[in-house]
């Protein structure tokens, strides 16, 4: 089984890894026969045809979904992955909030799952709200580059209790749901 994750980020791949349980070669149940398949996961770096900050929850879901749709596209997978951050905000209380979604694709049907949130300090919400980006945010407030190549801004603001890649491995894990259980 190739799985193709749309995105160059080494943590979004580690993240499908994680939630894959697998660091290729592992064997997954093919759900059409009961058999183990080989799983083989690939980085295919594809557009999200979002914002580069998707902003609410259905824009970050749409920026999964057209990933998954374009590692599809892009080649010879069986499952394409998407996982896309944004920024939303939720019914019923103040603040803006670090959102994750991911989205899995075969093709034929499509699963979603989101990842933890994590309000945002009021000052980082502020830059976003005036047009900033969280990465670029995130770097300047820390003093470093590529943030979100590590730990993300949610490793940052919760001193690593969150890690990235296993918050983003909660998303996928979420999205396989249709892929692995006979409950959908």
């Amino acid at each position: 089984m190739r799985v193709g994750v749309g995105s160059g980020n080494p943590v979004k791949r580690r993240a499908v890894e994680l939630a894959l349980e697998s660091s290729e070669g592992t064997a997954l149940v093919d759900e059409a026969d009961g058999d183990p398949a080989t799983v083989a996961i690939e980085s295919v770096p594809v557009p999200s045809g979002v914002s580069e900050q998707p902003t609410g929850h259905a824009e970050t879901i749409a920026g999964a979904e057209n990933r998954a749709e374009a590692v599809l596209d892009a080649g010879e997978h069986d499952l394409g992955v998407g996982v896309e951050g944004g920024v939303a905000r939720f019914d019923g209380t103040d603040g803006l909030f670090l959102v994750m979604w991911a989205a899995v694709s075969d093709g034929s049907r499509t699963g979603r799952g989101a990842g933890p949130s994590l309000e945002l300090p009021a000052d980082v919400a502020a830059r976003i709200d005036a047009g900033a980006e969280l990465g670029p945010v995130m770097d300047d407030l820390l003093d470093t580059t590529g943030v979100a190549r590590r730990g993300g801004a949610a490793g940052a603001l919760t001193a690593g209790r969150v890690d990235r890649a296993d918050a983003l491995a909660a998303a996928v894990a979420g999205a396989l749901g249709p892929f692995v259980s006979d409950l959908y």
